[in-house]
């Protein structure tokens, strides 16, 4: 299971290998959805193998060697509860966000499809790894094909939503570096022979505890970083712009996949490293959830763009799951990750719905599409149905 693991992350890479190799367009659209169908059947069983009853431990554990003597970093993936879900949700995603692009997009496909193929691939690595130099470079990794997707094949406002984009997520990764570089020394001088350790097993682990005082900055520098990507409130600007100008298949992957690096970020990194800070903090970031949550579900009411109107009730739901995940209570800790997984099904399936009537009627203008029920009476009770999926994950 642990080659499969490794097999299915991987996997898209050689279809971006066969893309470029043939170099036909046709062939690009079919190596992309082969390469997407395979990597999500392959995932199945490491979803019907996994050991429920023991869901906190790691299973599927890959462990390479250190790339340099004394520093302790190394290959390190593997699954466990928290990160399953979030794991086949991305490999559900993959074929699903290639179908949409099927015959929407129509220039420098072979560009295109290697993006969206390269970025499954980087979603799946922050999902799986468990050292945090390894998952810093997924996590930065996501960030370059997302940038082409936007600047490349998005509308009219493309340059400027992808520049946004870029600095607010960039800056909050450089600061997480900081303090990863940080953690990384003060973890090593806690264990013989080595001088820096990014293992998360030994970071969250009894024998290593942070001091107070440097657990307020850390705790910091990771969560400025996570929130950025969530996006929390008032770090969400950046957020309409991007899934407005965004092609389908973008803000689908965003929706989707991306946002939830950041809750899942606050999850597996900040709370078992810096659990002191995260109480301390705890009551202001609930509270710029709950503003979050309002200011999100009031400006999405007046929106007349339905895709600015998806986003910003996308900005208001994962206010819940933060709240979720700052309530210091199992159960509510258990409703955000699965909250994550409602919303990336429910909010995708919203983006699919807009991309798909925008592409026949050129608009996303809500005033145009009075009496539509009757036209397509079929995408209406789809619209229907997914519009329902949210308002239960709002639930």
């Amino acid at each position: 299971m642990e080659l499969l693991l490794n097999l299915v992350i991987y996997l898209p890479l050689l279809g971006i290998a066969g893309i470029l190799a043939l170099r036909n367009d046709k062939a690009t659209k079919w190596i992309s959805l082969i390469a997407t169908s395979v990597t999500f059947l392959l995932s199945l069983p490491l979803l019907f193998s996994f050991d429920i009853a023991n869901s906190g431990t790691v299973q599927y554990l890959t462990e390479g060697s250190n790339i340099m003597t004394g520093l302790d970093i190394k290959y390190l993936i593997g699954l466990d509860g928290l990160s399953l879900l979030l794991f086949m949700l991305t490999t559900l995603m993959g074929p699903i966000v290639i179908l949409s692009s099927w015959d929407s997009i129509k220039k420098h496909l072979a560009g295109y499809y290697s993006m969206l193929l390269l970025l499954q691939t980087a979603s799946m690595g922050v999902f799986a790894s468990l050292d945090l130099i390894v998952f810093y470079v997924f996590f930065e990794l996501s960030l370059i094909p997302m940038y082409f997707l936007i600047g490349i094949w998005g509308g009219k406002n493309r340059i400027h939503a992808t520049v946004k984009f870029f600095v607010y997520t960039l800056v909050g990764s450089l600061i997480m570096l900081v303090g990863l570089i940080y953690t990384g020394y003060d973890a090593g001088a806690a264990i013989e022979g080595y001088k820096f350790t990014t293992d998360w097993r030994f970071l969250s682990g009894d024998a290593y505890q942070i001091g107070l005082v440097e657990q307020t900055y850390l705790f910091l520098s990771f969560a400025l970083a996570f929130c950025i990507k969530v996006p929390l409130f008032p770090f969400h600007t950046w957020l309409p712009y991007a899934h407005t100008e965004a092609p389908t298949a973008g803000s689908v992957v965003l929706a989707a996949i991306m946002l939830k690096m950041g809750t899942y970020g606050l999850l597996r990194i900040c709370l078992p490293l810096f659990p002191n800070a995260f109480v301390e903090f705890a009551p202001y970031l609930a509270t710029l959830a709950v503003v979050g949550i309002i200011y999100g579900a009031l400006v999405a009411m007046v929106q007349k763009d339905v895709k600015k109107l998806v986003a910003y009730s996308s900005v208001s739901h994962l206010g819940f799951v933060v709240l979720g995940l700052f309530a210091f209570n199992t159960i509510a800790v258990q409703g955000a990750l699965i909250q994550m997984i409602n919303h990336g099904l429910s909010t995708g399936a919203l983006f699919l719905i807009v991309g798909m009537i925008y592409d026949r009627t050129h608009t996303r203008e809500i005033k145009d599409y009075g009496g539509i029920a009757k036209v397509v009476p079929v995408f209406a009770v789809m619209f229907m149905i997914a519009h329902w999926l949210q308002l239960g994950c709002q639930d």
